[in-house]
């Protein structure tokens, strides 16, 4: 019997010996810089350790990070009743030993079994780059002419070519996509981007060129540019009881997501042109992130022909009601009225990533023209294309209606750049695409030979 208990036991302390060690997950980004964030996740029963020790290998060098023993305090936590999470900065400024290049995140756990009396170890590694560097970032275009309101375009260099990059305006950003999406091959390094200088920014907000890799590390390079003042109309709209009803309470039933009670007009209507307005925008905002890395059109945007102008870009309006100011807000697109229901053509060639209601706008089709350029077709009474559909320019879209916030029959036109709204008569003018766009195209194209 004591020979039998001793077997067992051996073969119960060898077997233990054999158990599965914990388990490791590294979740640390594939590149470190200055700055970084370490994420391991460590599972074990009870989320028991006896030892953890984690660190950064360069070829024969090893730079501890952490070990069980010595973490600082809230590194780790407990995560359920099994699992210890490990998330602190990992970069240079803290492993000032670090240097540019290839490294490796080593991890090291042991856990307890048979109550403590044998232990049993598991390893895991993860491969990251090194960048302490920053990226670099030059233009390359020349003349750059921007009015307040209006677009402008730049072709620049960015490396190494992985990162993000583009223009900076103020506190915006927008994103630069490889320059062979507008036909140049003048390497992977050459980018170019379309940015706005939005109608409500002031002329003299910083323009530069921005890059930052995926460690953390940034650079910024200014580039000529100058910038033209504009000023934008006032006007004066006067809305009623019967105008809400008939307008703004059948927009309210088809937006749920504002609040507004049928019985209290004004409040009703406020809450449809601010709040309803702030969340169709952001949504028509979101939809710019859903673009093409190429440049889809080609030559100038075709406007909606012989139509009356109603409305202008940027235009200062402000609302009355019973003869007192009662809100103000700027009308971002032309609002172009002909006859009743008549068709609405696509301004260029490009892809239908929005056909559907959308609040004050109504009926609505968003088409994308590639890198961020985007156009709007408001108000309409019927659709003629689906979400997804290819168009080409003059293609007939939809009809003309007076969906949403609409007084009458008429289109309301907008182009959109990276999201926000631009003054349309730019993309309209076949000179200035020449100017702004073609020559520089072409002048980066020759360069690159």
């Amino acid at each position: 019997m004591l020979l039998l208990l001793l077997i067992g036991a051996g073969i119960t302390y060898f077997f233990a010996g054999k158990a599965a060690g914990p388990a490791i997950a590294i979740q640390a980004p594939p590149v470190i810089g200055q700055t970084g964030a370490l994420d391991v996740t460590v599972d074990a029963p009870g989320g028991r350790l006896d030892d953890l020790s984690i660190a950064l290998s360069q070829g024969t060098q090893t730079i501890p990070v952490l070990t069980l023993a010595s973490a600082p305090n809230g590194a780790i936590v407990h995560e359920g009743a099994d699992r210890l999470r490990v998330k602190m900065p990992i970069g240079r400024k803290s492993l000032p030993d670090l240097k540019s290049g290839q490294a490796q995140i080593v991890v090291n756990a042991t856990r307890p079994v048979l109550r403590g009396l044998r232990h049993t170890s598991s390893s895991a590694t993860k491969d990251v780059q090194v960048r302490l560097e920053p990226p670099k970032v030059s233009i390359v275009s020349t003349k750059h002419y921007v009015n307040v309101g209006g677009s402008e375009f730049v072709v620049y260099r960015a490396s190494p070519p992985d990162i993000d990059s583009g223009v900076q305006v103020g506190e915006l950003r927008y994103p630069g996509f490889p320059a062979s999406g507008a036909g140049l091959t003048g390497g992977p390094d050459l980018k170019v981007a379309f940015f706005p200088l939005l109608f409500d920014q002031p002329a003299d907000t910083p323009i530069n060129l921005y890059a930052r890799d995926a460690a953390g590390n940034e650079a910024h390079a200014e580039f000529d540019h100058r910038v033209f003042p504009k000023k934008f109309r006032h006007s004066t709209i006067s809305i009623d009881d019967p105008y809400v009803k008939r307008v703004v309470l059948p927009i309210l039933e088809q937006s749920p997501e504002v609040k507004a009670s049928s019985d209290d007009l004004l409040p009703a209507f406020l809450k449809a042109n601010n709040d309803l307005r702030k969340i169709d925008n952001g949504k028509i905002e979101a939809l710019g992130r859903d673009t093409a890395p190429a440049i889809l059109w080609h030559g100038a945007f075709q406007p909606f022909g012989n139509a009356q102008v109603e409305s202008a870009f940027a235009d200062y309006r402000t609302y009355t009601y019973g003869g007192k100011d009662v809100d103000h807000q700027v009308h971002l697109g032309f609002d172009l009225a002909r006859t009743v229901n008549s068709p609405v053509v696509a301004g260029n060639d490009g892809k239908v990533i929005h056909a559907k209601y959308l609040g004050i706008y109504g009926n609505c089709i968003i088409l994308d023209h590639g890198m961020g350029v985007q156009s709007l077709y408001g108000h309409l009474s019927s659709f003629g294309v689906h979400e997804g559909d290819q168009v080409k320019k003059g293609q007939q879209i939809g009809v003309s209606g007076q969906t949403g916030m609409a007084g009458g029959d008429h289109l309301h036109f907008s182009m959109i750049v990276g999201g926000q709204f631009v003054n349309a008569t730019e993309w309209w003018d076949p000179h200035w695409i020449e100017d702004r766009v073609m020559r520089k195209l072409r002048e980066a194209g020759a360069a690159a030979q």
